[in-house]
């Protein structure tokens, strides 16, 4: 059985972190999110791979190459542009000749949630089988419900809470015939001109049997919105086998698991709090806290007194010291000037919300930071409220306080009124 991998998608809900790399190749936990998904396919018994791709595509054919240095056999389909789901799995028509699997590439799961949809279609043989998961939203999701327990009877698109006819989302991993292919040229395009693979679903339950099993919500991350993204830092480095390789100077002091990579440096009067992740040619401290769930890429440099807290740093970032990042994302190439906070929590305590493709979103955290997109410059004592985000390569002036959106290519500064007199006078 192959695996078809869907990583064509722009992820623009995840901007300004897309605007320069494919959602896919974001790393939580040290690996591209993508990385994660082959992984899972491996560790199910699946040696070959077909990745659907289209935005920043080639970034995708540099990191994975063939496969070999993963242990799969990869080869990739072009999307010549983003027509939807069932458009993407139409493509792989000429090279897959029997049953497959399909997944999406930007989500977390864990090999078992493949091994239970692979094995209740060798157990059932039906024309389909998929993953559900319980979630609270199903405003954001493919809701599908089902009778006697495991048989798709539909997939409803997004319904209200109170329409919902389950709580069961869609997971974005099947097992397909190749029936399916001629349901797609069955179906016709949406509302936005896009062919979906759940309109096919629905053409092969008209005449067969479709079926549906449950994976656990800890078995599976959606990567959606910017502040999913520390959800699947953490689901990473729950799962990571952490080691300490890097050089730890006396007076660090780990509680927990972390990793430190090899080429690493832990100053002393470092505190770490696992689960944590320090990459290579990493250096800090002295002096610095660093909090549980944090990441940190490669090359990053973290200054004197600094406190990092649930926060996913990417490579070459710098951060000056008497800093505090929390529950923030930071691109790559951010350089943060001595005394920046990124405040994480409101003063009313209620939850943070964030603009989100031009509508404002509420996220449901009280705990909340800045998303940073690559390049950011800010100055020394600068101040990012909770929520707000920044495009890429905009500077932030010394003692400015950003209290809403930056767009990319902005300087934004401080204007100072100030009063000069002799003294006495």
């Amino acid at each position: 059985m192959k695996a078809v991998i869907l990583a064509a998608g722009e992820g623009v809900r995840l901007q300004p972190i897309t605007s320069t790399r494919p959602k896919h190749l974001i790393k939580v936990g040290g690996k591209p999110i993508l990385e994660y998904c082959l992984d899972a396919v491996k560790a199910s018994g699946i040696e070959e791979a077909l990745i659907v791709i289209h935005y920043m595509g080639e970034a995708i054919r540099q990191y994975f190459g063939d496969g070999k240095e993963f242990g799969l056999k990869i080869e990739y389909v072009e999307q010549k542009a983003v027509l939807g789901t069932g458009n993407a799995v139409s493509l792989v028509e000429p090279y897959v000749k029997d049953d497959f699997l399909m997944a999406y590439g930007d989500l977390l799961f864990s090999a078992d949630a493949v091994k239970k949809v692979i094995g209740l279609y060798e157990k059932e043989k039906p024309a389909a089988t998929m993953a559900v998961v319980s979630v609270k939203n199903t405003e954001d999701y493919g809701i599908v419900e089902l009778e006697n327990e495991k048989q798709v009877k539909r997939v409803v698109e997004k319904p209200k809470h109170d329409e919902a006819p389950s709580d069961l989302a869609n997971a974005g991993i099947y097992v397909f015939s190749t029936e399916i292919f001629d349901k797609i040229r069955e179906t016709s395009a949406s509302a936005r001109g896009e062919w979906e693979i759940t309109d096919a679903v629905s053409q092969l339950l008209k005449k067969k049997t479709v079926l549906a099993v449950k994976v656990s919500q800890s078995d599976w991350v959606d990567i959606g919105r910017p502040w999913d993204l520390l959800e699947a830092n953490r689901w990473a480095l729950e799962r990571m086998n952490h080691r300490v390789c890097g050089l730890v100077e006396n007076g660090a002091y780990f509680v927990g698991p972390v990793s430190v990579a090899e080429t690493a440096r832990v100053r002393s009067g470092v505190y770490v709090e696992g689960p944590a992740f320090i990459g290579e040619e990493c250096d800090i401290g002295p002096n610095c806290y660093i909090r549980p769930y944090t990441s940190v890429g490669k090359k990053v440099r973290i200054g004197n007194a600094c406190e990092i807290k649930n926060s996913l740093i990417m490579d070459h970032a710098h951060i000056g010291h008497l800093s505090y990042v929390g529950d923030s994302v930071l691109g790559e190439n951010c350089n943060l000037g001595a005394g920046t906070v990124m405040a994480n929590y409101r003063l009313d305590g209620g939850t943070i919300k964030m603009a989100v493709r031009d509508r404002v979103v509420d996220s449901g955290r009280r705990k909340l930071g800045a998303v940073l997109g690559d390049g950011v410059k800010a100055g020394v004592n600068a101040l990012f409220m909770p929520g707000v985000k920044v495009g890429c390569n905009s500077q932030v002036g010394p003692g400015v306080v950003v209290y809403r959106d930056v767009a990319a290519d902005t300087i934004v500064l401080l204007k100072q009124n100030l009063e000069e007199r002799k003294l006495g006078s």
